[in-house]
C-alpha cells in the first residue's frame, strides 16, 4: 500500500518529532491522525496547518478504551480503518542530565510510569487497530525507541529501560504479525535539536554530539521522521523486527 494510501496514526503528535513525523505523512498525502493528550490548541493548529486529510483527537494512550474509541473516531471520519500506527508519546520526560533520576533516587514507580508509556500503550494501540489490519491483509507499526539502549551515554534509567523493553516488544509483536501482512520495526533516533524533551539539554551537549557524529550534525526530527516514512512505504515491504538508528552515525550497530 502505497504512503497515500494510507490512514496514519501517531501518538503524541501534536508537537516536537510526533508533529515532525504527522508533516511528513501528510506531505506524502497521508490521512493523519493527530493524537494529543494535553496539548489541544497545538494539536487543534496542526489539523488547521495539514488541512481535512488530518484529525487531531485526544486520548490517553495508556487507556485503552480511550485508545479503541480513538480508532474508531479515525475510521468513521476518514471511512476507512487506520492502516499505520507510529506509537512516538513520550510520557511526562525531560531529558535533563543535570537533574535526572540516579540510582540512589530513582523508584519503581518513575520505571513503571515509562513503561505503561512506552510498552502498554504500544499493546494499546495494536490491540485498538489489529482486526482492521488482519481484515485488510496490511499494516504497518512504527514504534520510536532512542541510541541510548546501544550507547547510555547520559543513564536515563527508566526511560532508557522502557525503549529497551519496547525493542523486544517490537520483535516479538514482528514473529507473530508478519503471516498477516503487518510488519513491525523500531526507528531509534538521538538526541534531538530541540524539542520540549531536549530544551534542558545545554548547547555543551549539542556541540558535544555534533562534534563526535560523522555527520558532524546534531539530527533533527524532520531527520527522523523521513526514516519513519521508510518503514511505512513498499520500500520496506521485506523488513520487519528491525531497529533502525538514526543518529548521524554516533551508534553503529
Amino acid at each position: 500500500m502505497n504512503i497515500n494510501e494510507q490512514v496514519v496514526l501517531i501518538t503524541g503528535a501534536s508537537r516536537g518529532l510526533g508533529a515532525a513525523i504527522a508533516r511528513a505523512f501528510s506531505r506524502e498525502g497521508a490521512r493523519v491522525v493527530i493524537n494529543y493528550y494535553r496539548s489541544e490548541k497545538l494539536a487543534n493548529k496542526l489539523a488547521e496547518e495539514l488541512g481535512d486529510q488530518s484529525l487531531a483527537i485526544k486520548a490517553d494512550i495508556r487507556d485503552s478504551n480511550q485508545v479503541t474509541v480513538m480508532f474508531e473516531q479515525a475510521k468513521k471520519y476518514f471511512k476507512h480503518p487506520v492502516t499505520t500506527i507510529v506509537n512516538n508519546a513520550l510520557v511526562n520526560y525531560v531529558f535533563d542530565p543535570q537533574n535526572r533520576k540516579t540510582p540512589d533516587t530513582i523508584s519503581w514507580d518513575d520505571y513503571m510510569q515509562q513503561l505503561e508509556g512506552s510498552v502498554k500503550a504500544a499493546l494499546n494501540t495494536i490491540h485498538a487497530g489489529l482486526a482492521d489490519m488482519k481484515n485488510i491483509g496490511f499494516g504497518r507499526i512504527i514504534n520510536i525507541g532512542t541510541n541510548l539502549v546501544q550507547n547510555p551515554v547520559v543513564p536515563y534509567h527508566d526511560y532508557t529501560t522502557s525503549k529497551a523493553a519496547l525493542l523486544g516488544f517490537t520483535r516479538n509483536m514482528a514473529k507473530d504479525l508478519g503471516s498477516y501482512g503487518i510488519t513491525v520495526n523500531m526507528v531509534s533516533g538521538g538526541l534531538l535539536r530541540t524539542t520540549d524533551a531536549s530544551s534542558a539539554t545545554s548547547q555543551e551537549v549539542f556541540d558535544l554530539i555534533e562534534s563526535t557524529t560523522p555527520l558532524r550534525k546534531v539530527t533533527t526530527p524532520e531527520d527522523l521522521a523521513d526514516v519513519v516514512l521508510f518503514f511505512a512505504s513498499p520500500w520496506a515491504r521485506a523488513v520487519t523486527g528491525q531497529n533502525l538508528i538514526v543518529d548521524g552515525g554516533l551508534v553503529m550497530n
